[in-house]
């Protein structure tokens, strides 16, 4: 009697698949941000907003040789932050930010980077996203980052409704023992800039689309 094919009709079924294939692909999980310790993490991340990290690591060298500690950076006036920080885009928010988060660390937080949520999201540009992956990369609390690739691929693989980046985290959470998050965040942005593209895949192309979702015939259009 031939196998029957595997029965990824529910959620959890899917996450757990998921789960186990991405552990396989990706065992090592590195931060694709270059980065020196919480503070330069934490600069690293508000500067990928709307930019591909690979961009960031290019110029966060000369960042971090001018000024790499809030103390130093909180001396560096706004406009050699933003000439830095230009290719970037957005460099006007993001220097401004820069600048006034280096010198909330300094006033209020002797120059550390806070370790819970609520600091970090009072911090200027830091929002709840970066806030997440600063608590999961450089202090270890589980945290469950929800970028673009994330939320794109949990709508393709039906992990969530999409109806928000906010939904997608909670569904995720629900789905993903607590103590993966850390490494599957960054797996499934692995997995996503590789093989489940924006434009390379649409739902029906990659291996985890198609294991998943064999009938799968129409492109499959995600919330942003």
């Amino acid at each position: 009697m031939p196998d029957l094919p595997p029965d990824f009709s529910s959620r959890q079924a899917r996450a757990d698949f998921v789960d186990r294939r991405l552990a396989q692909l990706y065992p090592e999980t590195p931060v694709p941000l270059d980065h020196r310790d919480p503070y330069t993490l934490l600069v690293a991340v508000l500067l990928s907003a709307q930019c591909t990290d690979k961009r960031v690591n290019l110029v966060t060298p000369e960042l971090w040789a001018r000024a790499d500690t809030p103390e130093r950076m909180a001396q560096v006036p706004v406009a050699e932050i933003q000439r830095i920080i230009r290719p970037c885009g957005l460099s006007p928010q993001k220097a401004k930010a820069i600048a006034g988060l280096s010198r909330l660390l300094v006033e209020r937080h002797g120059g550390a980077v806070p370790r819970t949520f609520e600091e970090l999201e009072a911090l200027p540009g830091v929002g709840h996203k970066t806030a997440s992956v600063v608590m999961a990369q450089a202090f270890g609390v589980p945290a469950f980052p929800v970028d673009t690739h994330i939320h794109r691929l949990a709508q393709r693989w039906k992990l969530t409704s999409g109806r928000s980046v906010e939904q997608t985290e909670a569904d995720l959470k629900r789905l993903f023992p607590e103590e993966h998050w850390n490494q599957l965040h960054l797996r499934i942005i692995f997995y996503g800039r590789e093989h489940c593209t924006a434009h390379g895949c649409d739902g029906t192309v990659c291996e985890l689309c198609r294991t998943l979702f064999p009938k799968r015939k129409r492109a499959v259009r995600t919330r942003k």
